[in-house]
């Protein structure tokens, strides 16, 4: 009985941190991602061949040997790296946390360790941290920062896995990696750039250990309690679910979770890839995550100058400009209480007392249909001017009228206030 109330208590000391931790993340729902290493040197074209899939993974995708990926060290010299440009173009977009690459799948380590020579400080003309930099403004900037690390992958690494056209596979010392490199590079994140918000680990599927995964995280919790773990550390060590790439779940989904998603058709720069999503697509994408409980983490792929492509930007301005007419139906909304169609001319989000009908596709016979309204309306009104709108409710159907014209061709956000 002892045992099993000394458990309880531990449980509900555990859950009582989680909710501080999680706290600003529920509230944030948009933050930027952000993929930058060697691999924007070549950006997408190795030998004078375009190589295939995602930017980042040229390094597997082309088999390109250790010594010959080395070499673009001496190339990495990005001079136009600015990381309050970076910063306020976060904040312009509405975004509320950022996460970079401090170490990928190519091992190449986008911060000053001292547990390999092969990072930008030591090897490359650049010589400096980037990730200081980033995060001294994020500190100014009241911006959270949170690092991507490769836990399971690593290329250049002789034991890490992936490699296996350098390494024999046979010969690799996985957990002598994991303990000599791993764990001591994130004690080095974690007290040489505090505050971390956020930890993003990648590939957990393939950590081969669940202790190494458990080992991980209680590392990052005795160094720092108020670091988010992401799904992907493995074997459900995180903090909160991390979906597909690109994957938005088809239903409303309890509890915390994240969207990872690509802002053209590849993470790391391409200088070929001009795919971009509209302003407009982003902002439903947006709606369509929040609206079903989850926030959305968008990637940027700066160039090898350090350099966030001017077509991304311009995307992320009018996404922003959105958000500032519009952002109290976004940050720290829920997902919708009412079932939505799937073919419906709208979305929900929702707070305490309120829901936000955004109209993604305006009736033109001057009239909205909402369904499953099982609570009373008191009043309804456009979120982006306040004006009054007329409506009638009988049981479950509520019927708005609106103008003939969608005051935003996007996403008109029209607020229910429930009695």
């Amino acid at each position: 009985m002892v045992l099993y109330m000394s458990l309880a208590v531990e449980l509900k000391r555990e859950e009582k941190e989680k909710e501080k931790r999680m706290e600003w993340w529920r509230r944030a729902k948009f933050g930027m991602f952000i993929h930058w290493g060697l691999y924007s040197i070549p950006a997408g074209v190795w030998k004078d061949k375009r190589i295939p899939g995602i930017g980042e993974w040229i390094m597997y995708r082309a088999k390109i040997p250790v010594k010959e990926y080395e070499k673009l060290t001496e190339l990495f010299n990005p001079v136009k790296f600015n990381a309050e440009e970076w910063v306020k173009i976060a904040k312009e977009a509405g975004m509320k946390y950022m996460v970079i690459t401090a170490k990928h799948h190519d091992g190449f380590c986008l911060f000053n360790t001292r547990y390999t020579d092969y990072n930008v400080v030591k090897a490359t003309p650049f010589g400096r941290d980037p990730l200081k930099e980033l995060s001294s403004v994020c500190r100014k900037e009241g911006m959270k920062l949170g690092f991507y690390y490769s836990h399971v992958l690593d290329w250049h690494h002789p034991d890490g896995m992936g490699n296996d056209w350098d390494y024999d596979p046979a010969k690799k010392d996985f957990v002598r990696y994991f303990r000599d490199y791993v764990e001591p590079q994130v004690e080095e994140l974690l007290t040489n750039y505090a505050p971390v918000a956020l930890l993003w680990f990648d590939i957990g599927n393939r950590l081969p250990y669940p202790e190494l995964a458990r080992e991980l995280r209680d590392l990052v919790r005795n160094l720092s309690p108020d670091t988010i773990i992401n799904g992907r550390i493995g074997h459900g060590m995180g903090d909160y679910i991390e979906m597909g790439d690109n994957k938005i779940p088809e239903h409303k989904l309890e509890g915390d979770w994240e969207v990872p998603m690509t802002l053209n058709d590849t993470w790391g720069y391409k200088s070929y890839d001009h795919n971009w999503k509209t302003p407009g697509r982003v902002i439903q994408i947006l709606v369509e995550v929040v609206s079903k409980g989850g926030n959305l983490l968008l990637n940027v792929g700066p160039t090898a100058e350090g350099e966030i492509p001017k077509p991304a930007v311009d995307v992320l301005k009018e996404v922003g400009k959105w958000l500032k007419v519009n952002g109290e139906s976004i940050y720290g909304a829920s997902a919708s209480p009412i079932e939505v169609p799937p073919d419906a001319l709208y979305m929900c989000t929702a707070k305490p007392g309120k829901l936000f009908i955004h109209v993604i596709a305006w009736p033109w016979y001057g009239e909205l249909k909402v369904y499953d309204m099982h609570e009373k309306v008191r009043r309804t009104y456009l979120l982006a001017t306040g004006d009054e709108l007329n409506f009638t409710q009988e049981g479950t159907h509520l019927k708005i009228k609106v103008p003939r014209n969608p005051p935003d061709n996007i996403d008109t956000v029209i607020v229910l206030e429930l009695s």
